[in-house]
């Protein structure tokens, strides 16, 4: 409770970047041509703060209110924290088996500091009736340091601002906030006035309860702010580039992954001291120190380069009787608060593992759609960018992502794809390319599954095998013709 006291309030001019309590709730602006048609009967929200990113879940019973049926429920979201959104989903929290719900993202309104997210519901919602419906999402580049900067051997703080309230466009009726923090150590919260009788928040061990409140306005907005000890690293992945390569004539899946990596955490206000880190086996700051494999059964001849070579600081247990193989990589430095790191990582697999062939010229090839490292701390990727590379002649090619429950993956329109060629060594007509990009992903999709089908003509197969031997035949006839040249010097 100690956040409004005046040592806290001191704190906090101290660090002018953790935002001061407001103690009067305020609203947003709203487009004003809304009309609101649902009533919230029930809403429960949780805030998981356990990892570099926020995940929130929300669980909100929507009654029908007006005397039409209804299918267009609105989701809003402040203008400025939509696009650090990944991974939203809403399903029907009775029916999850019948998947996500579809969802559209409204235009700007100039006059509004506010954006909605338009779900349609599965069936039109009648009168009086209701659904219960499941809201999941991640925020990231949400957590911030504070201090910006401390020493090497210092604990590093995270802070995070929120409202008291889920901003809704309807009325609810009864709601409450759970935020679940990596340990007990919190040492500032907001402690709310006049909302609701007894302590607010409520706390048992390191998870914090705001309300319940009832009887919520829409647009109500009453600002929160945390802070609490993260011994993490805050990774971010400006950009990863994943190229996964297909062979028939090799039967052989190769995989590349390139990492432009950054921790977001607290930097150092001194120089590293590499003499110290050595020194102590388990500092108290949070670099990064490893990164955490996990490959799929069958994974041989890993490798691992950054812009300088080779790295060795390696350890790679390969995988028996079919079982995942590990793979865990320290870079060359322990990477700190606004440090980057960049560098590679790539493996093969046996292609039968992965590929089947559905019919005399068709194939079918299922593979992880994202896997990467797999750190207690979780990854952001702000793009990413996946290139399926097929064999030269590959064509009427299509694709489907295959996810799992809470998969961490955006909706399909965001999902941008392009066919392109490739042109590498020996090829002719170059080899066609899937790509896929997107953007605002967290590691959670690292269960999702990617199947590509794509025709391969048996003529095909042949491709390769004229193009080399075409390729000697000329060779071969080239120095023939040479040998036959008098290039002899004498007079005429």
């Amino acid at each position: 409770m100690r956040f409004l006291t005046a040592v806290a309030v001191v704190c906090g001019l101290f660090f002018s970047n953790f935002l001061p309590v407001v103690a009067e709730s305020s609203q947003l602006v709203w487009p004003k041509a809304f009309k609101p048609a649902f009533l919230n009967v029930n809403l429960v929200r949780n805030i998981n703060l356990e990892k570099a990113y926020i995940r929130e879940t929300i669980n909100v019973v929507v009654q029908n209110i007006e005397k039409q049926p209804q299918r267009d429920y609105f989701l809003p979201f402040p203008s400025d924290v939509v696009p650090n959104i990944g991974g939203l989903e809403v399903r029907d929290k009775n029916g999850p088996e019948k998947g996500r719900l579809r969802l559209e993202l409204s235009e700007i309104d100039p006059s509004s500091n506010t954006q909605f997210y338009v779900i349609h519901l599965p069936e039109p919602l009648a009168p009086s009736s209701q659904i219960t419906l499941s809201i999941s999402y991640y925020i990231l580049s949400a957590l911030h340091p504070l201090p910006k900067a401390i020493r090497q051997d210092d604990r590093q703080f995270l802070t995070y601002s929120f409202s008291a309230y889920a901003l809704s466009a309807y009325t609810t009726v009864d709601q409450k906030t759970k935020i679940k923090f990596p340990s007990v150590n919190v040492p500032d919260y907001t402690v709310t006035s006049g909302l609701k009788s007894g302590s607010d928040p409520e706390k048992q061990g390191s998870t914090y309860t705001y309300g319940p409140y009832s009887n919520i306005a829409p647009r109500k907005f009453y600002p929160l702010n945390v802070r609490f000890a993260a011994s993490y690293p805050v990774l971010v992945c400006s950009l990863l580039e994943r190229d996964v390569e297909i062979s028939h004539w090799g039967g052989n899946l190769a995989v590349e992954e390139r990492y432009w990596l950054r921790n977001s955490g607290a930097s150092l206000s001194d120089h590293f001291d590499r003499v110290s880190w050595m020194m102590k086996a388990s500092p108290s700051s949070a670099p990064l120190r490893v990164l955490k494999y996990p490959m799929k059964p069958g994974s041989v001849d890993p490798y691992f380069t950054d812009d300088i070579g080779n790295v060795s600081t390696s350890n790679y247990r390969p995988g028996r009787s079919g079982r995942e193989a590990h793979l865990e990589l320290r870079p060359r430095y322990p990477v700190f608060g606004g440090w980057q790191y960049s560098f590679r990582v790539g493996w093969n697999n046996a292609l039968s593992s992965f590929l089947r062939k559905s019919s005399s010229e068709t194939f079918v090839l299922k593979v992880p759609f994202l896997e990467g490292p797999q750190n207690p701390e979780g990854i952001q990727y702000e793009k990413f960018v996946l290139r399926i590379i097929l064999p030269e002649g590959s064509k009427n090619v299509r694709y489907e992502i295959i996810e799992s429950v809470n998969n961490g993956l955006p909706n399909t329109v965001q999902i941008k794809s392009n066919i392109s060629k490739h042109r590498t060594f020996m090829d002719t007509v170059g080899r066609t390319v899937l790509s896929l990009s997107v953007e605002n992903l967290t590691d959670a999709a690292r269960d999702s599954q990617l199947v590509v089908t794509y025709d391969f003509p048996f003529v095909e197969t042949l491709r390769k095998p004229l193009t080399i031997s075409s390729g000697l035949l000329a060779v071969f006839v080239t120095a023939w013709v040479v040998s036959k040249l008098d290039v002899s010097i004498r007079k005429r």
